[in-house]
């Protein structure tokens, strides 16, 4: 079982057990149909250290997101999960629709040029206000290049070769 991760608990909100909520995703509020979540202090701990929290209601203020769990009350027991990242096992998420991915489905993959010459792999996605931008690391030529996730520039994601196609100058 793999788990993705799909978020992070900011900050502590309010006095009553509730948490800012950051969510890696344009679709969160569909996390309200998940009944149980698994949230632990790093995005790649072991899955043994991932803890499971009941969601007791998740809703919108303002321009974010604020979440509150039945095993959280009070605002010292929100303080010890502050940080912590929220991820669901891969078996318990939707399929995603065409042209969508979930970002850890992405993290490794390799990526090419359209000539075929290898950038690196996905380190991360990061979120920017115009678009997504994939962070490949190339540790042979230690480089990082910063690519937005955009259909200009990305060509092709295939799954389940394990590979992306980009339209990117590896000299960028």
């Amino acid at each position: 079982m793999a788990i993705v991760v799909l978020g992070r608990l900011v900050a502590p909100f309010g006095i009553k057990g509730w948490f800012k909520l950051h969510a890696y995703g344009d679709d969160p509020a569909s996390w309200a149909e998940m009944p149980r979540w698994w949230v632990a202090p790093a995005p790649d701990a072991p899955l043994e250290s991932w803890q499971t929290l009941t969601l007791a209601e998740l809703r919108q203020h303002g321009r974010g997101l604020i979440v509150k769990f039945y095993e959280v009350d009070d605002r010292s027991a929100a303080e010890s999960y502050q940080g912590w990242y929220v991820g669901a096992p891969r078996e318990a998420l939707p399929e995603p629709e065409k042209d969508e991915y979930y970002w850890g489905d992405l993290i490794g993959v390799e990526v090419y040029t359209t000539g075929g010459a290898p950038l690196g792999r996905v380190a991360e996605l990061i979120t920017t206000g115009a678009n997504d931008v994939l962070s490949v690391r190339d540790d042979v030529r230690d480089r990082t290049h910063l690519i937005p996730f955009v259909r200009a520039y990305v060509l092709d994601v295939d799954l389940p070769q394990h590979r992306i196609t980009v339209d990117w100058d590896p000299d960028w």
